[in-house]
């Protein structure tokens, strides 16, 4: 089997709240997504997504995915798509960085490797390690108490973990996290994500304030040292998140003790084939992690649940169902939130088939014969 073509659809997926704000006062209203279509000789075409959180938060923007494929994509034709440590070898060869771009090569792979095989992904994972997976829900940077409103909201939904997006004024994060803490219940989970915007002294002052409250504080610098000294000034569960960006680092901080938790975001490392490698070694190693992407409609979210699904319930913390956070649907089949948990797709590969209308005309179209747009 040879891949023939790639072709790629720009979305606009606004957000059912109107606006999404997190640290350093970036805030993102209508998500900017890639819809990726591999095609191959063989009639089986694969799909995947890659949405950016903006172009603030990693170093990867919406417009970077589509220059990227037009860059990568003649060097994939006539690749075999099942073959997928050979294709990301190439992949790696021929563009190098720029995971975000790769990803949803990789991942319409596995959806199309699903589809050869009759099963679905995550049978390919591992298995199905749990019948259905717990939720976590991002609660959007605001004041005090419409952000603890908005965990009562959400509770009413099904969920029981919340991510508090937090990395503003150390007094301001100081009063969210309190008034958040003092909205759940028991059972319930708080994680204070700063997504690396509090500066090492400010992250000192906050892990020090919220010392006696049950709450997880997940990456509150930017770089790996300043979260590892934080790491070792509190007594409070820790997460990792931007920093972990492959194999190499995640091994480093297992070897250190620097989290006890990670944020696996599969196009952050490039896809399903490599996030599946950091998922066994924070397993092996007793990581727990959150299974998500940065951001996605329904076939990020179908990705996102058939990783969570093939990872032990001990190890998922929780997982993402981007799709509901937005108001447009672009593919059939997609996971449905359920009382605050989802289940992989069980149709072969994803699981899930685009719905054309909403994708529109294809913005960038590579064959044989070079790259359209």
């Amino acid at each position: 089997m040879k891949i023939t073509a790639i072709t790629a659809w720009q979305v606009d997926l606004p957000l059912r709240e109107g606006r999404y704000a997190w640290s350093n006062d970036n805030a993102v209203a209508v998500f900017d997504a890639t819809v990726v279509a591999v095609e191959t000789d063989a009639g089986i075409t694969g799909y995947a997504e890659c949405t950016p959180l903006g172009s603030a938060y990693l170093p990867a923007y919406a417009r970077g995915v589509r220059a990227g494929l037009a860059e990568l994509g003649p060097k994939l034709i006539g690749c075999d798509p099942t073959d997928l440590t050979a294709l990301n070898r190439r992949m790696d060869a021929a563009l190098r960085g720029h995971p975000y771009v790769k990803a949803p090569v990789d991942i319409a792979c596995w959806d199309i490797l699903g589809k050869v095989a009759g099963v679905p992904v995550f049978k390919l994972l591992g298995g199905a390690a749990q019948d259905d997976v717990a939720l976590y829900r991002a609660i959007s940077q605001d004041t005090p108490q419409r952000m603890a409103d908005s965990v009562a909201r959400y509770r009413a939904e099904g969920y029981r973990t919340f991510q508090l997006k937090v990395g503003g004024a150390a007094d301001d994060d100081i009063a969210r996290i309190a008034a958040c803490r003092a909205e759940l219940a028991g059972g319930e989970v708080l994680d204070a994500d700063a997504n690396t915007g509090w500066t090492l002294h400010e992250a000192a002052r906050v892990v020090a304030a919220v010392a006696s409250l049950d709450v997880y504080i997940e990456q509150p610098c930017p770089s790996y040292r300043e979260c590892l000294s934080i790491r070792r000034r509190t007594a409070r569960p820790f997460v990792l998140d931007e920093v972990i960006t492959g194999a190499d680092i995640l091994m480093q901080a297992i070897a250190e003790d620097a989290m006890d938790v990670v944020n696996l975001k599969i196009s952050k490392v490039g896809g399903l084939t490599k996030a599946r490698l950091l998922r066994d070694l924070c397993v092996e190693a007793g990581i727990a992690m959150i299974v998500e992407d940065t951001w996605g409609g329904d076939i990020v979210t179908a990705t996102i649940a058939h990783l969570a699904q093939s990872t032990p319930a001990e190890f998922c913390f929780a997982a993402t169902d981007f799709n509901s956070y937005g108001t447009k649907r672009i593919a059939e089949g997609a996971p449905q939130r359920a009382e605050g948990r989802m289940t992989a797709p069980p149709g072969a590969g994803l699981g899930i088939a685009p719905i054309e209308a909403e994708l529109g005309s294809p913005v960038l179209r590579i064959g044989a014969d070079g790259v359209r747009s």
